[in-house]
C-alpha cells in the first residue's frame, strides 16, 4: 500500500553533513513506524533510527548527537539529517514503515515496506 522512495545520498568527506529524504505514497492507518537502516558491504543491515506515529524517536547508539531524524506530515515525508559523518557511516540507506504496529524501533523484522535504497559514502 504505501510505496517509499529515498533521495538525497551521496559522496561527502569526513565531518560533512547530508540530509536524506524519503517520500511516501498511500496512506498510513494507525499505529505507523518509519525508520532508516543502513547496509555496508559485506554487513547486516542494521538500524541507524525511527520514528513512530506519536512522535516517539530511536536511535542507535553509534549516531546519537550526529543523526536527526523528522518527518512532515504536510509533504508525507520523512528526513535523515547526517551530521559530522564518518567513514564507518558508508552503506546504502534504506526507508522503512509498517502500519499497525505493536511497537516501533530499530529491529528490521518489524517493518514490511522498503525504499530502494540512496548510498552514502563517507570519505576520510
Amino acid at each position: 500500500q504505501v510505496r517509499l522512495v529515498e533521495s538525497g545520498g551521496g559522496s561527502v568527506q569526513a565531518g560533512g553533513s547530508l540530509r536524506l529524504s524519503c517520500a511516501a505514497s498511500g496512506y498510513f492507518y494507525t499505529r505507523y513506524c518509519m525508520g532508516w537502516f543502513r547496509q555496508a558491504p559485506g554487513k547486516e543491515r542494521e538500524g541507524v533510527a525511527g520514528v513512530a506515529s506519536d512522535g516517539t524517536t530511536t536511535y542507535a547508539d553509534s549516531v546519537k548527537g550526529r543523526f536527526t531524524i523528522g518527518k512532515d506530515n504536510a509533504k508525507n515525508t520523512l528526513y535523515l539529517q547526517m551530521n559530522s559523518l564518518k567513514p564507518e557511516d558508508t552503506a546504502m540507506y534504506y526507508c522503512a514503515a509498517v502500519d499497525f504496529a505493536y511497537r516501533c524501533g530499530l529491529r528490521k523484522d518489524v517493518y514490511n515496506r522498503w525504499g530502494q535504497g540512496t548510498q552514502v559514502t563517507v570519505s576520510s
